[in-house]
């Protein structure tokens, strides 16, 4: 069953032949929605967007960084001013790669003949040129694609598009305080819409994570010395899901057994927020799941978590955002299965690098993603027309904390889910694990508040 809210979808339904031929998408359209090089429709309405691309810390490593977007090639870097660019990777005098050149006072040089290039692509110096013909303008015809960069919640945000730039939304978590974050990032060998078309599918949670992901589960736990569960895996059925638009994307719904419309799962929903990211979590603890387009082929897969401390619990000001790369394989070579993120990861990378939407055969519990792709089919037509596609942000005083809705499934209001760490992704280290625990733990003696910070 399904909420009337979501008549755009029914009239695509063909009762009389009991088939949904409407939603099939031809190779084209296909292309349409899943290419995001410069010129093409989804590529530019990628472009009317910032991008999580990179953690801040990845530079207190290393000052350059070589960076794949939306198709282009890049390097970003932090000058010895503190400045940071964007600029195409490969300088224009001999094409080496920038990522390997030199962070000077305002900019970056390349290390191979020295020309440097500021932020913005313009090339400021030619060392020898400028020796030989002290009176020359050369530097000034020379230039690079220079894109604007910016830092917040401990991220790089890259905007490629049309000026003048929008601003980065205030999405509610990031003006969460006294909690701790952190930063996982893997890439993945896919598409970016296999990625996002996911968080419009809420039937996928009862069987790839509540049936096959705990299959996985246990036999990684015999693996490592347990004994064997042989109890049956239950996982709860659902029984309806719905979806709603709003101004900022789409909120799914769902009621599984045991639960009714009443319950936070239908009456507040759970967000995913156009084009690319989903919101996930309470009032305690969430984490963005960024989807940004490497390419046609690749998606750098990019999760801040949040962890918030308990009233009467004051943490430090974190000053720095840690990040942690996240393996998608095992010592195998095989896709890591039994984490709940890299179970998603699985469907989507087993899907193909660009999965084949010609040979699907939609039914029922698909509607989501048919909205979805309707919904990104309209807002390239409103790029293609000129306008600002949605969630395109500029007035400052819409920006301050764009409040949204929480979904908490029931066992989130137990005490024990929240006060304790449960890893979703790979690749965390044992003193950021220890660090998120020890914030959780916080909660031990607050049931009351856990109840009240879930609002709705």
């Amino acid at each position: 069953m399904f909420s009337g809210d979501c008549c755009v979808i029914l009239q695509c339904y063909n009762a009389v032949n009991n088939s949904w031929e409407e939603t099939m998408l031809s190779a084209l359209d296909n292309e349409r929605l899943t290419q995001v090089g410069a010129g093409t429709p989804m590529g530019e309405l990628m472009r009317r967007y910032w991008h999580p691309f990179a953690a801040a810390t990845e530079l207190d490593e290393k000052p350059t960084k070589s960076v794949r977007l939306l198709g282009e090639d890049l390097v970003v870097y932090k000058d010895k001013s503190g400045t940071l660019g964007l600029i195409e990777r490969f300088c224009p005098h001999r094409r080496v790669d920038l990522s390997y050149g030199i962070p000077e006072e305002n900019g970056l040089r390349c290390m191979y003949h020295g020309w440097m290039m500021d932020e913005t692509g313009q090339c400021i110096e030619q060392p020898f040129e400028e020796t030989v013909r002290p009176d020359g303008r050369f530097k000034e015809k020379v230039k690079v694609a220079g894109y604007p960069v910016q830092e917040m919640g401990g991220l790089l945000w890259a905007y490629m598009g049309p000026t003048p730039a929008p601003l980065i939304p205030m999405w509610e978590p990031f003006t969460y305080e006294n909690g701790f974050s952190d930063i996982g990032i893997a890439e993945l060998p896919c598409n970016w819409l296999q990625c996002q078309e996911n968080s419009h599918d809420p039937v996928h949670l009862e069987w790839l994570h509540g049936y096959w992901g705990v299959q996985q589960q246990r036999e990684k736990a015999v693996a490592l010395g347990a004994e064997e569960d042989l109890s049956p895996i239950l996982p709860r059925n659902h029984k309806k899901i719905g979806f709603t638009e709003f101004e900022h994307g789409i909120i799914k719904r769902r009621v599984v057994e045991g639960t009714t419309e009443d319950d936070h799962d239908w009456k507040v929903g759970h967000p995913a927020l156009f084009p690319n990211i989903l919101f996930v979590g309470d009032g305690v603890k969430c984490n963005f799941q960024f989807r940004t387009p490497v390419d046609d082929e690749t998606t750098l897969h990019i999760t801040w978590f949040f962890y918030k401390a308990a009233p009467g619990t004051t943490l430090p000001k974190q000053e720095k955002v840690p990040h942690f790369i996240v393996p998608i394989y095992d010592n195998a070579g095989n896709l890591i299965p039994d984490l709940v993120n890299h179970q998603d990861f699985v469907a989507w990378i087993t899907q193909g690098s660009n999965a084949d939407r010609v040979g699907e055969k939609l039914g029922e519990s698909d509607r989501g993603i048919i909205l979805l792709r309707k919904q990104l089919s309209d807002q390239m037509q409103i790029v293609e027309d000129g306008g600002d596609p949605m969630n395109v942000i500029r007035d400052p005083s819409k920006n301050k904390c764009i409040e949204l809705p929480l979904e908490r499934w029931p066992s989130l209001q137990e005490v024990s889910r929240i006060s304790k760490y449960f890893t979703a992704q790979a690749g965390e280290s044992d003193q950021l694990k220890e660090d998120i625990q020890s914030v959780l733990s916080s909660w031990d003696q607050h049931a009351e508040e856990i109840i009240a910070s879930n609002r709705g």
